[in-house]
């Protein structure tokens, strides 16, 4: 597939709870995963810009909305990532709860991308991401990261039988992805900027 740009991003802000979101207008699109399965990566590579969404060395312990700016009626999110196991309870608890609100209510919100590592997809965590967006009427474009880790029979294995078991989310797809080996980033690409009308 051809090569697709991305429009120039940049950081807008960071809020810890949704009384500081932006203004609830024009369009965002949110990407969510698992604190290890290469979330801030894929967002880097999608948009070009390595220095957008910073990785932590510790895992998890970012519980903040980051906020980055394409315009002033396009944006995309980074949600903080979910599913570490040294994160306290009550910072799951309240994470979560903040979550569900900001997918149910924000208007704004026109599609979510979820990232899971092909290698270990669908855990407890990514399936809750799923039914939560899916009763909020919610499109989810799921990115298999780190595809270079397997043979292309193995990824491809993988990626039909994650396709069959979405069958149950018609809003969903999926895709095989590779920040390193840049595989998969033009149809990501196209993705977003189709929910984002910008294509």
């Amino acid at each position: 597939m051809a090569t697709i740009a991305f429009p120039p991003t940049d950081f807008l802000i960071s809020v810890a709870t949704l009384a500081q979101l932006p203004s609830d207008q024009g369009r965002e699109i949110a990407f969510a995963g698992r604190s290890n399965a290469g979330k801030s990566t894929a967002l880097n590579a999608i948009t070009d810009n390595k220095k957008l969404a910073r990785t932590s060395k510790t895992p998890g312990r970012t519980q903040l909305i980051n906020f980055f700016k394409i315009d002033d009626q396009h944006r995309l999110v980074d949600l903080p990532g979910y599913g570490y196991a040294k994160v306290p309870t009550e910072i799951k608890a309240r994470w979560e709860k903040t979550l569900i609100q900001y997918l149910s209510k924000r208007e704004s919100l026109c599609g979510l991308i979820l990232i899971m590592d092909i290698r270990h997809p669908f855990k407890d965590t990514d399936q809750l991401m799923l039914s939560w967006a899916a009763d909020s009427k919610l499109p989810i474009h799921i990115l298999l990261t780190k595809a270079d880790k397997l043979s292309r029979h193995e990824a491809n294995k993988t990626l039909h039988s994650i396709q069959h078991s979405l069958k149950q989310y018609p809003q969903t797809s999926v895709q095989l992805f590779s920040a390193t080996h840049k595989l998969g980033l033009a149809p990501a690409r196209q993705q977003l900027l189709n929910w984002l009308q910008l294509a």
